[in-house]
């Protein structure tokens, strides 16, 4: 089946909407029918050649959209379903997945077709890489229905898309990954989408005091309107003494929500003793960050974070009914919709600051 999408040819080039193949589903696969997408920093990261992927490859780990067919071993969702797809994909036997972190599963290839066998996407009969077993800047994706979770239908999905990354990220980086207290208070670097998100994890939580940290007011104002507290510009002078200011002497967790490994460094000296700051942007492959070693003596702590440490079936109906209650807002993260040929488009109002999230959306 002949189907188009944004093909990643070579780092630091544009997109290209090319026409390419998609197999029909294996025992274990589901043929999704692609309605959103969300468009992520993850994915620029890649384009711009900060992180490595190998080409010719289709983006895009953000979607949503409506089921068109199943394998004969499909258990889980029928055609005509509505799902979101996520990353987080688990084989469910191994120790990771056992132990309850199926987010950091060691067996993806399980999920995968085995080598040798015919590729999910292809063009010409040459292999496509599929983006994270995902593969959304397409207008049709062939996915392990561990990829997928079944939806109700009241949910638009152009909001349940950003579930597939940037919400359950940021939200399950402060409810699952650090668990903010009530009461608490926390610092949040970076007011793009996954920083916002961050920020309604906070209030969900119930932080008395959210503080942001952007460089542009126009994020800033984001930020308030998503829960933040207080806001702090970074460019303006230095955002750790004027975050110790605020807080009275440091926050009890901090998030780093960029991917910068000098402002991974102020989330940890901005903590309070006994603080801990969590890591969640993607910071560049072979980066390193460096730290004065006086601050563990009052017991800081510095943590990695990965998709939110989400469990996918469990955590994503949490979050859509806080979606349904009013307590996480989906419906302003989405600041733009726009079709899939302006891909481009979208990294560049996502790297100017002008949006909290661009879904492309798919007729």
């Amino acid at each position: 089946m002949k189907i188009q999408a944004a093909v990643f040819r070579a780092p630091k080039a544009p997109l290209t909407i090319e026409e390419i193949e998609i197999d029909d589903p294996a025992p274990h696969e589901v043929l999704v029918r692609t309605v959103a997408s969300g468009v992520c920093h993850s994915d620029l990261h890649y384009v711009h050649g900060l992180l490595p992927l190998k080409p010719p490859a289709i983006l895009g780990h953000e979607p949503a959209g409506i089921v068109e067919g199943v394998g004969r071993d499909v258990t889980s969702v029928a055609p005509g379903d509505h799902v979101i797809a996520c990353t987080s994909l688990y084989c469910g036997n191994c120790a990771q997945c056992i132990a309850g972190r199926p987010h950091l599963c060691a067996d993806r290839a399980a999920c995968q077709r085995a080598p040798g066998a015919r590729p999910r996407l292809s063009q010409n009969g040459a292999p496509l890489h599929q983006f994270v077993d995902l593969a959304a800047f397409a207008e049709k994706m062939l996915l392990h229905e561990r990829a997928v979770l079944k939806v109700e239908n009241d949910i638009p999905l152009e909001c349940g898309a950003l579930l597939g990354c940037a919400v359950t990220t940021g939200v399950g980086a402060a409810l699952n990954t650090a668990q903010v207290a009530p009461g608490s208070t926390v610092a949040v670097f970076g007011a793009g989408g996954v920083g916002l998100s961050v920020i309604q994890g906070a209030r969900i939580a119930g932080a008395r005091r959210i503080i942001a940290v952007d460089l542009l007011d126009n994020k800033l104002a984001m930020a308030r309107h998503f829960g933040a507290t207080d806001t702090v510009n970074a460019s303006a002078g230095d955002a750790v003494r004027e975050i110790k200011r605020i807080s009275q002497g440091g926050v009890d967790y901090s998030f780093e929500a960029i991917g910068n490994r000098q402002v991974a460094e102020q989330c940890f000296y901005c903590l309070a003793p006994r603080g801990t700051a969590t890591l969640v942007g993607a910071i560049p492959t072979g980066q390193k960050i460096e730290l004065n070693a006086g601050h563990f003596f009052v017991e800081k702590r510095i943590q990695g974070c990965y998709m939110g440490s989400n469990r996918f079936r469990l955590d994503m109906p949490k979050y859509l009914d806080f979606y349904r209650q009013g307590r996480l807002n989906l419906d302003d993260m989405v600041s733009r919709r726009t079709p899939l040929k302006d891909v481009n488009e979208a990294f560049r109002a996502m790297e100017a600051g002008e949006v909290a999230r661009t879904v492309l959306m798919f007729n």
